[in-house]
């Protein structure tokens, strides 16, 4: 037995046990006649004493030379501290040590094993184990750890089945492109690593499982950003004979679970938002509702008066930023020079300044009289202090620019409170959109997402018109589900295929295996999938997922501790078939 205790688990009440820890060396302090050593495991740290009077001489020289990291075995006393550590749950004992063994030697770490490290974000990545030592790497994952279990446990007492799809299956066009594998025993084909396993969850609604659910990794060779992995987790979900409603109900009452169970704080109903009203009042499709400034249009107020950067624009939307009427010029000159960053591409920005007083300040007064710029704050709410800052443009990229300025100036303003949750359902999305680039329309959700029954008729004749049976739920800002009510009709799949530009070959040879499907009775059916690790980021009080993954790819999707992906040699290649391309590195 290596150990008898584990380093957080002994308390006053364990006063003279005979105690028998295993863990690493996190310091140590030599006075010369005593040593003080921090012994760590992931249950916490127990000081050890080595005293030149009450321990063996041969162990306590061992223990004068024992550095960082090692991995040590001890036996001892548990005895009082007589300087106590209110920090620590051990904090008022000590282990009075016996017998020590080195269980394993340690070269000193290239960074500190602290809450507060020296290492910087990528030597961390590539000694990543050295990386889950420090707390607050830990707690990352035993956080993510209780919000599974609560996940699976939530989902089967709801009659979900927790079901294996494959890994190995076939590649599509749809969607990010894919990770692909050889096979060596069908010579020149591939598989694809699953985006999602969209259509082996429809088959098993077709074969009468009813509720499905799976904790399951997905796979996208697309670019990548602090917020997306190569490789990520879904919460995947689908259930057989239910509505919009249904589902959104059900998954309401997941989230609910979790933000109680894990966070402690309990919710009422979900608002929900329709996309088209989300775009016009944030700009975007996940909205942070934690915090106001919404849009107000003011075409109508504010063009026709000889101003021609608002003139000659399709859309004028400003906000009204609460008490920011204070902001000096230098300061206002900054955000101007922010959202004219290649990032954002506004050309410009306007202030008002709603003074204290009842009067205003703008950067168009040349133009606009006191009378037009009080219609102004009126229309966008903006009260005595406030400060409206206003965008000019075309419609769609003026939005998503004067968004990107909501959301920056609510950080600067610390109104994004990581201890608030505001959830929200966005619910019909438009079916298709048109791509300018390849002359067609993509589905906006997938090609299995069905649309409005009060729709349907528009299929043939203004399929940009049509809303889809589909729904986001966005928690703080972000995106963390997304599911919709699935085509299950033969026809009906026929004639979205052809909408998105596939031939009935092309159809049939991608997709034909579900289209068969649908001949044998397939029951109308519906799902959701959350990004687990977006999930438990966000109720962890953060954002980035990274951090709430044992083993994560940096922003160019490398694994720098195992140096993946990496070339393979010739021999490989051969036995697949495959010839490199690739140029060698000079």
């Amino acid at each position: 037995m290596y150990r008898t205790h584990d380093c957080g688990g002994l308390r006053i009440e364990d006063l003279n046990q005979s105690v028998t820890l295993s863990g690493w060396v996190q310091k140590s302090r030599n006075k010369g006649f005593i040593v003080w050593v921090d012994i760590r495991d992931r249950y916490g740290i127990t000081q050890l004493v080595f005293d030149e009077e009450r321990t063996p001489k041969a162990v306590f020289e061992k223990a004068q030379n024992l550095g960082r990291e090692f991995v040590i075995q001890i036996q001892g006393t548990v005895i009082e501290r007589e300087s106590k550590n209110p920090n620590l749950n051990t904090g008022a004992i000590e282990v009075l040590v016996e017998d020590l063994t080195i269980l394993n030697e340690a070269k000193t770490p290239p960074f500190t094993i602290e809450d507060q490290t020296d290492g910087g974000e990528e030597l961390r990545m590539q000694y990543r184990y050295l990386d889950l030592r420090r707390n607050p790497v830990k707690e990352n994952l035993l956080f993510r750890s209780q919000v599974s279990m609560a996940v699976r446990n939530y989902l089967t007492d709801a009659g979900f089945i927790d079901v294996e799809t494959p890994y190995l299956i076939k590649s599509t066009p749809e969607g990010a492109r894919d990770f692909v594998v050889p096979s060596r025993m069908n010579e020149g084909q591939f598989y694809a690593l699953p985006q999602s396993p969209q259509t082996f969850k429809q088959l098993l609604m077709v074969g009468g499982l009813d509720k499905y659910f799976q904790i399951v990794k997905c796979f996208r060779d697309e670019d990548l950003r602090a917020d997306r992995q190569p490789e990520f987790t879904q919460i995947d979900c689908e259930m057989t004979f239910v509505d919009q409603e249904d589902i959104l109900t059900q998954f309401e009452g997941l989230t609910r679970h979790l933000l109680k169970e894990i966070n402690g704080i309990e919710v009422g109903d979900f608002p929900r938002m329709s996309y088209d009203e989300a775009m016009k009042t944030y700009g975007n499709d996940k909205p942070d509702i934690r915090f106001g400034m919404t849009f107000t249009e003011l075409n109508d107020s504010a063009q026709g008066k000889g101003f021609g950067v608002f003139d000659s624009q399709e859309l004028v939307v400003g906000i009204a930023v609460p008490g920011a009427a204070s902001y000096s010029r230098k300061e206002i000159d900054a955000l101007i020079d922010w959202v004219k960053r290649p990032q954002i591409g506004a050309k410009g920005l306007v202030y008002v300044k709603c003074n204290a007083d009842g009067t205003f300040k703008s950067s168009v007064d040349k133009f606009f009289g006191p009378d037009d710029l009080k219609v102004w704050a009126e229309k966008a709410g903006a009260q005595a202090g406030d400060l409206l800052l206003i965008l000019s443009g075309e419609a769609h990229s003026t939005r998503t620019q004067l968004s990107a300025l909501r959301m920056e100036l609510a950080e600067r303003m610390d109104l994004r409170d990581p201890k608030v949750f505001a959830p929200l359902w966005i619910t019909d999305f438009p079916l298709l959109e048109w791509d300018e680039d390849t002359q067609r329309y993509h589905a906006m959700h997938h090609p299995f997402t069905a649309p409005k029954p009060k729709d349907l008729e528009k299929l043939a004749t203004d399929p940009a018109a049509v809303k889809a049976n589909a729904y986001d739920l966005v928690l703080n800002g972000n995106e963390i589900g997304g599911g919709s009510i699935r085509i299950h009709d033969q026809k009906l799949q026929a004639q979205m295929f052809d909408l998105l530009g596939f031939t009935k070959e092309e159809a049939q040879a991608q997709f034909g295996f579900l289209m068969d499907a649908f001949q044998y009775g397939a029951p109308p059916h519906g799902g959701i999938a959350f990004g687990l690790d977006r999930l438990v980021a966000i109720l962890g009080g953060q954002e980035t997922i990274r951090d709430f993954i044992a083993f994560p790819k940096n922003n160019s999707g490398r694994d720098v501790m195992i140096d993946a992906p990496a070339a393979i040699d010739n021999a490989q290649l051969e036995e697949l078939a495959l010839q490199s391309l690739a140029k060698p590195k000079s």
